[in-house]
């Protein structure tokens, strides 16, 4: 498997990453009971990942739990990503003063001494634009050893390019996908910066895979979707399918992702062995430039001057 250096580090990680907000029983993903967790991410380390991205509040701090019970304190061959802002409780709380015991509650759980990686978890925009003291506080954590690399998670071409205009960080966690391109200008600058890229929702919570179409139903986060935005996916989903001539598009939309060399590692969500495997497989599958070209043209004619909802 593709490994890069993580961070500014010595430590390497696998460019696939194991996307855990489906460990843990929760109203989103269903249940997964807490060996069957454990076990799952047992067994992606044994296929070589190891890069975990995490949070308090994926499963109310039980992806947390089960990953640091996975590895009982033995953290030296893996890479933990987790974030603050979004409590386990399922509050959200970005002020300064919280920020070291949130960090101190996911070092609890994760059962380490210091976490290789803590982003602030979808922030504001005056956050992001260096108004408040949060990044001086990160440094200051990272200065005591609490945590090793700083950053933050974020969606939009907006907040991407505030980070990097107004603050100096480790990592850029960032919505990144066939469906949302409009960061890609930004890539060539944030590796001139030494950042570490991270691709989050590249399925697009699971239209990406080929399985939904105009009359799939939703239940849980992917019900905020209304009638015109499924019509609307269903519609570019039937394109790529044309395009790539195949009903099954994972392979495509993990490829895609990982064509852009400034990006170090995707972080598909992970929910059983068939999943682990598929993309253990799909993270070495080269992306035909012509297809690659066609995908950014649909991008281009489709969506670009009229963006998805997410």
């Amino acid at each position: 498997m593709q490994n890069k250096t993580f961070a500014k580090t010595k430590k390497t990680t696998s460019r696939l990453g194991f996307g855990s907000w489906q460990l843990g029983n929760t109203e989103f993903w269903g249940y997964m009971s807490f060996d069957d967790g454990i076990k799952l991410v047992k067994e992606a380390v044994n296929q070589g990942v190891t890069f975990f991205d995490t949070a308090p509040g994926y499963g109310a701090g039980m992806s947390e739990t089960i990953i640091g019970e996975a590895f009982n304190q033995q953290h030296d061959k893996i890479i933990i990503n987790t974030k603050i802002g979004h409590m386990a409780d399922g509050s959200i709380d970005y002020s300064v003063s919280s920020l070291e015991d949130q960090v101190y509650e996911s070092l609890e759980r994760l059962q380490v001494s210091s976490i290789d990686s803590v982003l602030l978890h979808n922030p504001d925009m005056d956050i992001l634009c260096n108004e408040t003291d949060h990044f001086e506080e990160l440094q200051r954590l990272k200065e005591e050893g609490l945590i090793k690399a700083y950053g933050v998670s974020i969606d939009t071409y907006e907040e991407f390019e505030a980070v990097l205009k107004h603050v100096e960080v480790d990592v850029i966690e960032i919505l990144f996908n066939i469906f949302f391109q409009d960061c890609i200008p930004l890539f060539k600058k944030a590796k001139e910066k030494g950042i570490t890229l991270i691709a989050k929702v590249p399925l697009d919570s699971g239209w990406l895979t080929g399985k939904y179409n105009k009359d799939s139903e939703f239940e849980g986060i992917r019900s905020r979707w209304d009638i015109d935005t499924i019509e609307q996916r269903a519609y570019l989903t039937d394109k790529l399918k044309k395009i790539t001539k195949d009903d099954s598009l994972t392979k495509y939309a993990i490829g895609f992702v990982l064509s852009f060399p400034e990006i170090d590692i995707v972080i598909p969500g992970i929910k059983n062995k068939v999943q682990l495997v598929e993309h253990i497989k799909n993270v070495d599958f080269q992306l035909p430039e012509d297809i690659k070209e066609q995908f950014i043209k649909l991008y281009e004619e489709h969506i670009k001057n009229d963006p998805l909802v997410w």
